[in-house]
């Protein structure tokens, strides 16, 4: 696809047309599962081994709330169903987990505020296609959560197919840099918002995001008051000091998997990291689908006093890795990281990776300004909205890695596309609650061990 761009554009968009003879786009459209499909559990069970094992009860916990949290931590499982189903054969950057809840807002290094996808655990080049029937599959979720009708559920899904169609032709039509430079400014998102109540609740989230530094909030909430030297404060079991760790780790490997973390940054920034002193370090529990994998919080002070916080996220293999080849990075922090500055308009300026003895990390800033989205008080209305954003910055963000021409040609200007994947994800979500209901079973049978702490 990269040589394609060389190309004239007729001859790109009969690329993309012919694409339709080897897989129509009807064919990306409904869901039944095969007839050996695997076992959800076992899935789930594989993929904790190497976790944290005090905490993958949290991790069970937390997906059997609901069948919306069991899809949030389920990525490995549909991953699974995604490699069965038909495929265009088109691979470009993928963010491989783009269910409706990895956006929001933040701030970029020049201080703007944006929207955009905001988690790449498990990104990695892969078929375009499980990025937006993973986005729409959550749509449907989602609407279920909040009680909407079948229609407005799947009405969700097929605007946001609908409109990834329509932001992937107008990136075809955009002059390269014009397309790469794009971003969705976040002020503006909120401006258009029609319903005012979530309008307000939106404002009152920037204002707060932004009228600290989000540094300065969290020293006051996560350290020991009044402690000298300052040290992050346990708030067990989702913040703590685990004593296991720093006996396996010593205070030097700690202060080598710094040290690369350093030489990861562009120099210009290692200038202004170097301002800073590591204080101390803790575990820190995240999200849903990361619970178990070995995350955590190092506090850095300068010496007049201003702190930063950096997280720091285990890397582990994508969930996308085994069913679509060898990932062409050898460190999984690079992957994450080299595939977030690739999808994302601006990234955090300390996005980095780094390594200790056994395991990978990516690290980042702790939280920078940042908005999430309030999908559980949205109305049929707001999730539509919401849907159609969220999949132009999944267009937006897979034309910096493919021929928009290409695709676009495919994705034609008919409704055939928006309404096989909102029929995939109704289907989908069908068999999401199949799932999630397979989890409760197996912990009331004792198969998996449950923490019911949020």
């Amino acid at each position: 696809m990269q040589h394609s761009f060389r190309l004239t554009v007729e001859d790109r968009e009969a690329m993309g047309k012919a694409l339709r003879d080897a897989c129509s786009r009807k064919a990306l459209g409904g869901w039944s599962p095969p007839k050996q499909r695997f076992d959800p559990i076992d899935v789930l069970i594989e993929t904790s081994k190497g976790r944290v094992e005090a905490l993958v009860p949290i991790r069970y916990g937390r997906m059997m709330a609901s069948p919306f949290a069991f899809y949030r931590g389920g990525a490995a499982i549909m991953a699974g169903d995604l490699a069965t189903t038909a495929s265009t054969g088109i691979h470009l950057q993928i963010c491989g987990d783009a269910h409706l809840v990895n956006f929001g807002g933040f701030a970029t290094p020049e201080r703007k505020l944006v929207f955009d996808i905001n988690d790449f655990d498990e990104t990695t080049p892969g078929p375009w296609e499980w990025d937006i029937k993973r986005l729409c599959a959550s749509l449907v979720v989602a609407s279920r959560a909040n009680g909407f009708s079948a229609n407005d559920a799947k009405e969700a899904a097929w605007e946001a197919a609908s409109a990834y169609r329509d932001h992937i032709d107008e990136y075809s039509s955009m002059p390269l840099l014009e397309a790469w430079y794009d971003h969705i400014d976040l002020q503006d998102v909120i401006d258009r918002m029609e319903d005012q109540q979530l309008k307000k609740l939106a404002i009152k989230s920037l204002h707060k995001a932004v009228e600290h530094t989000a540094h300065t909030k969290e020293f006051v909430k996560l350290t020991v008051e009044g402690g000298s030297p300052p040290r992050i404060q346990d708030e067990p079991p989702l913040i703590y000091h685990d004593p296991a760790v720093q006996n396996v780790v010593s205070q030097e490997d700690r202060l080598r998997a710094f040290a690369s973390y350093r030489e990861s940054l562009a120099s210009e920034r290692r200038v202004l990291l170097d301002r800073f002193e590591p204080m101390d370090t803790a575990v820190k529990v995240v999200g849903v689908g990361s619970v178990g994998t070995y995350c955590g919080i190092m506090l850095l002070v300068s010496g007049s006093g201003d702190p930063l916080f950096l997280q720091f996220k285990e890397a582990r293999e994508s969930v996308i890795e085994p069913f679509i080849g060898k990932c062409p990075y050898k460190h999984q922090g690079q992957r994450v990281v080299c595939g977030q500055r690739l999808m994302q308009s601006a990234s955090d300026m300390f996005l980095g990776w780094t390594q200790t003895k056994d395991r990978q990390f990516y690290v980042r800033q702790l939280r920078d300004a940042k908005v999430s989205p309030q999908v559980d008080l949205m109305r049929p209305s707001n999730m539509r909205r919401y849907g159609r954003l969220c999949a132009h910055a999944v267009a937006r963000a897979h034309a910096r890695s493919t021929d928009a021409v290409v695709l676009a040609s495919y994705l034609g200007k008919s409704d055939a596309f928006a309404d096989a994947i909102a029929s995939f994800a109704v289907a989908y979500a069908d068999q999401n609650e199949r799932d999630h209901d397979a989890l409760v079973k197996a912990a009331r049978a004792g198969r998996v061990d449950v923490a019911t702490i949020q």
